[in-house]
């Protein structure tokens, strides 16, 4: 990516943080069901219980009352909710005004680059007239506080600027310095302000209106020049009369900053005006465009190309990532004020800095969209731990399987879950605790799949470069010793509950899978470099890797009831049960059903193998050649049917896919009736019609091939359908019959495929 397309990366990405920004705040509302807006001391009690200067202080507790429980001045009792109802105009109002802000927020979220630099053009003008107004109105209330210090005590030169100038009054002027010199930066920053305006608008484009529009701006500092100083009278000079320092050429002042912003606000709301029937037309097409990518594509292309346009996962991270800096921006002050001095904030404390930790954890899962922007953080620190641990087995990663896609899916379910966003201080940091120690045992279980492959790969050839082996090793290592440690910690300081029983099974999982893992690495390893064959060596690993499967099973079902316990005497809820659901599927009864499938083929393989005979080491040393299948040395063969020497460990693994001999394709195992049909049915090769005689004729056909004719068979198109009961295939053939040769067809057997004939199907590959 070139400079150019990362700086409008960086742009886009800034331009669709705002809208985050109020979706949250609206979340943090309640949609106005919430009387108390102000949720800034949500989380007081929480903070005074956990540092000794806050006790102290006050840091944490509203500045207006002591009452911890008084959290603003609006603060309402149980009684004020019982009085307003909720289906009140005022009320039903708020709702419907919340729920129109957060659906403009979510629309502009989703508009297209364009689109969102022309809103925020149309905002920086508004803002450029807001700022212009508010340095407009503080110069005022300056000039007028200084002017009435000054007229009071130089009552002579009590006369306008622009009298001043004209008379050139110049002892005058310069006791003015003090009004001159806040009203000459205030012209320079609104005829900025002007120009900027006039750049930023995207209205009617003509210079006199440009003009007219910087000159707004301009037209309180220029109507200071014909009012100001005014007189104000004293205690001194006065004293029968009481007036206050404000007369009405004050109030003409203050008015007139108001006057100068009405030309450019009426000049924007034109602009919106004029596009509004396009905004709208844009909102429609974007649903049209929505559904014709459903209709065409599905629901998961759509979500694809429209997670990847916005760049969510980006623009996520942002926003929680400045939410948190303001947060902790804001506390730091806080601390600072509550000890007087703002030096401190240097000197902070373990107690100062958990707290901060703690509170910016809790204020940062608050409402749904910050929990989605803390799982992208969690997403984008999960994939460069699974990148470190990349570098260190020198392997690569698949992008739909990362770790950060992983844990990220698993951060938000358990958040949603365990109703993350509807708890309350403590108890949702303690639950966010526990969340991120079951997504590292997670990461933990992710690892492992990593590491997994590359021993066997390093064991199975016979790689002699060590480095690779002792980064697999010390992967593992860590794999062991961290669940014990994560294990020796909980169980130390946390009494037993359901959840620390779900971490310990997890753990458990992932010191049995990694201890698995490493005996079979082992065993490939010893038989890599041994010079015999080891017969052995596959009853080994399927002990080992069905004793890891069994653990794992067990404990599949362990955190099944587990589960089912927080579901009915805990905390329950429809997404608790869906992954209920999904793990009694896929981690029972998958598991349960895979494992059986194995057992009753090895089984049956075993009980095929068994049937033959063993061959003796006369027939060994004469047979003297190499297993077709391993190409190892025979000690010890197995004799098939067919007279083929064959290790019983490869045979039988051979047997897991097909039931016929490796090199010529003849049926190794068969049952008594197989036997006996095999028995009556003629030699190989030769054909019924041959030795004509219709008796073997039949039998063949009622023996290893059936023949079973069509429903057309008296007509001129004839198919027959051919089952060969050897190979369990099916082969219909057509046959010509004409009125003419009828006869002479009718004397002609079909031509049928030799049994065990090798046969090539182009399409499947078989």
């Amino acid at each position: 990516m070139n400079l150019q397309a990362q700086a409008l990366s960086i742009l886009d990405t800034a331009l669709r943080v705002p809208p985050l920004f109020v979706m949250d705040e609206v979340l943090k509302c309640c949609f106005g069901f919430s009387n108390n807006l102000n949720v800034r001391y949500r989380y007081s009690n929480f903070l005074v219980d956990e540092n000794p200067f806050l006790n102290a202080e006050g840091f944490g507790r509203p500045p207006l009352d002591d009452d911890p429980t008084n959290l603003t001045d609006d603060t309402h009792t149980p009684d004020d909710d019982d009085n307003t109802s909720l289906l009140s105009p005022s009320t039903l109002t708020k709702i419907l005004v919340f729920l129109l802000v957060y659906m403009t927020a979510v629309v502009v979220f989703l508009l297209t680059s364009k689109r969102l630099q022309q809103i925020y053009l149309v905002v920086g003008s508004m803002a450029t007239v807001v700022a212009g107004y508010q340095l407009n109105m503080a110069t005022m209330q300056h000039l007028l506080a200084s002017t009435t210090t000054t007229t009071a005590a130089t009552p002579q030169h009590n006369f306008p600027i622009v009298y001043n100038l004209l008379s050139l009054n110049t002892s005058a002027l310069m006791d003015s310095t003090v009004i001159l010199y806040p009203l000459a930066v205030n012209s320079i920053l609104q005829g900025l302000l002007g120009y900027l305006f006039t750049v930023l608008y995207k209205g009617p484009s003509y210079p006199l209106l440009h003009k007219l529009v910087i000159m707004s701006f301009l037209l309180p500092s220029l109507s200071v020049m014909f009012v100001l100083p005014t007189h104000t009278y004293t205690a001194s000079s006065q004293p029968h009369i009481h007036t206050s320092p404000h007369t009405h050429t004050s109030f003409l002042l203050t008015g007139i900053p108001l006057c100068a912003a009405l030309l450019p606000l009426a000049i924007i709301k034109y602009t919106v005006a004029r596009n509004l029937m396009n905004g709208i037309e844009v909102v429609v097409e974007g649903y049209r465009y929505a559904r014709r990518v459903m209709t065409d594509f599905g629901l998961h292309a759509l979500l694809e190309s429209e997670w990847v346009r916005l760049n969510v996962p980006n623009v996520l991270r942002t926003f929680w990532v400045i939410r948190v800096v303001q947060h902790v921006m804001s506390l730091v002050a806080e601390i600072a004020y509550a000890r007087g001095d703002y030096r401190s904030i240097f000197l902070l404390g373990v107690g100062d800095v958990f707290v901060i930790f703690k509170s910016v954890m809790i204020q940062g899962c608050e409402t749904a969209v910050a929990l989605l922007g803390m799982t992208s953080v969690v997403s984008y620190v999960s994939h460069y731990v699974g990148v470190l641990f990349q570098m260190i087995l020198l392997t690569t990663e698949d992008d739909e399987r990362s770790m950060g896609t992983v844990c990220a899916i698993l951060f938000f379910i358990l958040a949603e879950q365990s109703g993350l966003t509807v708890m309350e201080g403590e108890k949702r940091f303690v639950r966010l605790c526990r969340n991120f120690c079951l997504l590292f045992t997670a990461m933990l279980h992710f690892i492992h799949n990593m590491v997994n492959p590359v021993l066997m790969s390093l064991s199975a050839s016979c790689n002699p470069a060590m480095y690779r082996h002792t980064r697999a090793l010390f992967v593992c290592l860590l794999l062991f010793s961290l669940p014990l440690v994560l294990l020796y910690i909980l169980w130390s300081f946390y009494p037993l509950s359901t959840w620390l029983l779900a971490v310990s099974a997890f753990s458990i999982q992932v010191v049995v899978k990694t201890l698995v893992s490493v005996l079979i690495y082992s065993l490939f390893l010893v038989d890599a470099y041994r010079n015999q064959f080891w017969e052995r060596l596959d009853d080994h690993v399927y002990y080992i890797s069905a004793f890891g499967n069994s653990v794992e099973f067990v404990f599949g079902i362990l955190l099944f009831f587990n589960g089912a316990w927080i579901y009915f005497f805990e905390s329950g809820g429809s997404i608790r049960a869906f992954m209920m659901c999904v793990h009694a599927y896929f981690n029972i009864w998958c598991e349960a059903k895979n494992g059986w499938t194995v057992f009753m083929k090895r089984r049956t393989a075993v009980k095929k193998i068994d049937s033959l005979p063993e061959a003796t080491t006369d027939q060994l040393s004469k047979h003297d050649d190499v297993c077709a299948i391993c190409f190892q040395e025979l000690q010890s063969a197995r004799i098939t049917r067919c007279n083929h020497y064959f290790h019983s460990v490869c045979l039988r693994k051979w047997l897991y896919v097909q039931d016929s001999c490796p090199l010529c394709h003849e049926i190794l195992y068969r049952t008594e009736s197989h036997e006996n049909t095999h028995a009556q049915t003629p030699a190989p090769g030769i054909h019924p019609a041959e030795g004509g005689d219709e008796d073997n004729a039949h039998t063949d056909e009622q023996g290893e091939i059936d023949v079973i004719h069509g429903e057309n068979m008296n007509t001129a198109d004839r198919r027959d359908i051919v089952i060969d009961n050897e190979v369990g295939e099916a082969v219909i053939q057509r046959q010509e019959i004409s009125e003419e040769n009828s006869q002479e067809n009718s004397e002609e057997n079909s031509i049928l495929r030799r049994r065990r004939e090798s046969h090539i199907d182009e399409d499947i590959g078989q």
